[in-house]
């Protein structure tokens, strides 16, 4: 068995595609060799800012001899076609079989192939790869000199080496294709260490030696080892100064990415600095410089350090480093000083005029025209999320005015953040500060979601006028693609209702949001707008509550059940279906249903028509257990419903509980079938009854097994 290395060397890779570049490497590979037969015991790949690396072990010197099996004509067919086959076969008629089957005798001919080195192999599979590598961004880069023409090579940066090594033999890869070998790349065993501490090109012979020699080279190899480094080293240093570092796994992750050989330093914040909002400070060092924060571990606050991490080891320590890096930072916060003060000369109020020039999307308006949708949605809201009115218009109002400001234009980051300091600066209510800051919120899983009444009324607003337009412009989520993160504002709507216990209900409030585009954007049916909105939501909803183990179809069935849209209401309701689905009563009842249905659908298919459950006759119930079974659906519809207007759903599940005996013996005594038409058709309505006694609870047929 062999092992293969795999180096390719560039200029430096963007953080964000290395993760991704090393997997698709590893994939493309090794979904190569499995096209070609070639198995292996197992594949790693590793990636630093300069370079992609793979290494495979237990690699066969050479694919497998394989043999095919080709049937031809029959026997005695004409001569014309046996002598095509065997051309097609590349045999002598003497070479093949004359085989018997059930349908006769046939000419079988069995082709041999023996297979190629793997080295060859690998050499196709890996320039494969190379040419056909899906990077988010690529470019052409460099010239040909015969044709003056751009290089036809696509990479994300400029490709300059490459090492492909099998058991220390160099595997036949060139990248020259189409006559443009004023670039050819060709394989070799030799590569490069650190940029600046590197001692210049050097050979390797394994990946073992690869790795030690990178690492003598000042390179780590490993990004989950460079990602150890940065963090234990400055934990350490840190806590030399009595501080810790502000956790930032995305940052980290990001800095990872940009060394070769992590070296973390300390430096200092000017003290005249420490006076701008957390926030600023955090972003313009993280944004721009890629320093992490630090804060004093009793007390959460910002402390007047930061932390970088160099590719280097300077011969002074870092100490020039840490100049330079202090002197770029105090331009950093200058600017943020200038547009912090000049921000706060103008109140916030005063620049919601501006935001007519600013346009939400071209077919939905202006973002001003955005917040007087939000003022009207909101006052729809605020009696539903328990919040002052005033204060919810006013929030409102404000939700979008810092966009307009300096500080906001330098930093995208910070909308919203930087409106609760202005509001509050201005004198604003704190409830108004604090939903200008949060009204963008949830923006994900990970995020918090609001639980001020009048921050929750704005940020339903926001989404919800957000998804009630796009949906009116018919600009809809498709397949993977999401352009305006609609589901993203589905969910958050969503978490806002389950995570407050709101009860409100939603196609209402959607058609309000609707309406509130009336006269820009106008639908042709406005309630068939809001019912593709409801079906997103129950999507969307399904997707919410699978982490927790709720089952889809029954959120399914509750949210189809006569016009259910209270989230808290509906979810109530399926868990208790889930609890009686899991008992014998339950169970038992749904396979009945599913019987009744079936039986009703197969006679209905017969007859071309179904029959309703409003054409029983109770005259024509003749059988004991057939006038049961109505008299039982007649109190247990009443039951059912009057337990549902009390939200009792404990009493819900036990009045259908009553349903499972008398339907258990009408399929026992009574044939569904008789002879008599009236009878028949009259047993069908009964059986169709049962369904309409189950559908104030739930649409039974969309329980998983409810329907064929």
């Amino acid at each position: 068995m062999a092992d293969f290395l795999l180096e390719l060397f560039s200029e430096e890779i963007p953080a964000r595609m290395q993760a991704r570049a090393a997997d698709d490497l590893k994939r493309l590979v090794s979904e190569g060799l499995a096209k070609v037969g070639v198995a292996f015991t197992a594949a790693e790949a590793h990636v630093t800012a300069r370079r992609l690396a793979l290494s495979i072990t237990g690699l066969p010197l050479a694919q497998p001899d394989t043999a095919e099996e080709r049937r031809g004509p029959r026997v005695g067919a004409p001569e014309k076609a046996v002598e095509g086959f065997l051309a097609s076969v590349g045999l002598r008629l003497d070479q093949v079989e004359q085989r018997e089957t059930d349908k006769g005798a046939f000419y079988v001919a069995t082709l041999h192939k023996t297979g190629r080195p793997t080295a060859e192999v690998l050499g196709e599979i890996v320039a494969d790869a190379i040419w056909n590598f899906p990077w988010p961004k690529s470019l052409r880069w460099g010239m040909d000199p015969a044709r003056g023409q751009s290089s036809n090579l696509v990479w994300v940066r400029p490709l300059h080496g490459i090492i492909a090594l099998l058991d220390n033999q160099v595997v036949p890869v060139a990248l020259a294709r189409d006559g443009d070998d004023g670039h050819a790349l060709v394989a070799g065993r030799t590569t490069r260490g650190h940029r600046f501490m590197g001692s210049g090109p050097f050979e390797v012979t394994d990946f073992a030696d690869y790795r030690a020699r990178l690492a003598k080279e000042r390179v780590m190899l490993d990004a989950a080892e460079r990602r150890r480094t940065i963090l234990a080293e400055g934990t350490r240093l840190a806590a030399a100064e009595g501080i810790e570092i502000v956790p930032d796994e995305g940052l980290l992750d990001e800095v990872t990415g940009l060394v070769e050989w992590p070296v973390p330093l300390i430096g200092s914040i000017d003290d005249r600095f420490m006076d701008l909002p957390p926030e600023v400070l955090s972003t313009a060092m993280r944004t721009h410089q890629k320093y992490f924060s630090l804060r004093e571990p009793a007390t959460g606050r910002l402390a007047p350090r930061f932390m970088t991490v160099s590719n280097l080891v300077a011969q002074d320590g870092g100490a020039a480093i840490i100049a330079g890096n202090e002197r770029v930072l105090r331009a950093r916060l200058s600017d943020a000083r200038f547009f912090w003060d000049q921000d706060r000369a103008q109140r916030l109020d005063a620049r919601v005029p501006q935001l007519d020039g600013i346009v939400f999307h071209a077919r939905l308006g202006t973002l001003a025209e955005k917040v007087a949708r939000m003022r009207l949605l909101a006052g729809v809201l605020a009696p539903l999320t328990g919040a002052d009115p005033a204060q919810a218009d006013r929030a409102a109002l404000l939700a979008k005015a810092d966009l307009v400001t300096g500080m906001v234009g330098e930093f995208p980051e910070l909308q919203g953040i930087m409106g609760r300091y202005y509001a509050a600066a201005d004198g604003e209510a704190a409830a108004v500060a604090e939903a200008v800051a949060g009204h963008y919120r949830p923006q994900g899983p990970g995020d918090s979601c609001p639980r001020d009444a009048v921050t929750v009324a704005v940020a339903l607003a926001d989404k919800l006028d957000t998804l009630a337009g796009f949906f009116l412009i018919d600009e809809r989520p498709t397949g993977s693609k999401d352009p305006f993160a609609l589901r993203r504002a589905a969910l958050g709507v969503i978490r806002l209702i389950l995570d407050n216990g709101l009860r409100l209900g939603l196609r209402p409030v959607l058609a309000a949001a609707v309406a509130g585009h009336a006269g820009a954007v106008e639908a042709a049916d406005p309630d068939a707008i809001v019912d593709a909105l409801l079906d997103f939501f129950a999507d969307r909803l399904k997707v919410h509550l699978r982490e927790a183990g709720v089952r889809h179809d029954l959120i399914a069935a509750v949210f189809a059940g006569e016009g259910e849209d209270d989230f808290v209401r509906l979810l109530a309701r399926v868990e208790a279906l889930a609890r009686f689905l899991g008992e014998e009563d339950g169970a038992n009842l749904l396979a009945a249903y599913r019987r009744a249905t079936n039986i009703v659908r197969i006679e209905a298919k017969k007859d071309k028509e179904a029959v309703p459950a409003a054409a029983l006759d109770p005259a024509l119930l003749a059988e004991e257990a057939e006038r049961v079974l109505a008299e039982r659906l007649d109190l247990v519809g009443t039951a059912a419903r009057t337990a549902l207007a009390r939200e009792d759903y404990g009493a819900v599940m036990a009045a259908l509980a009553q349903l499972r005996e008398p339907v258990d013996a009408f399929f026992e005594h009574v044939t569904v079938n008789a002879e008599n038409p009236a009878l028949r058709r009259n047993r069908l309505a009964l059986l169709a009854r049962i369904g309409e006694a189950l559908a104030p609870v739930a649409d039974f047929s969309r329980i998983e097994g409810g329907t064929p």
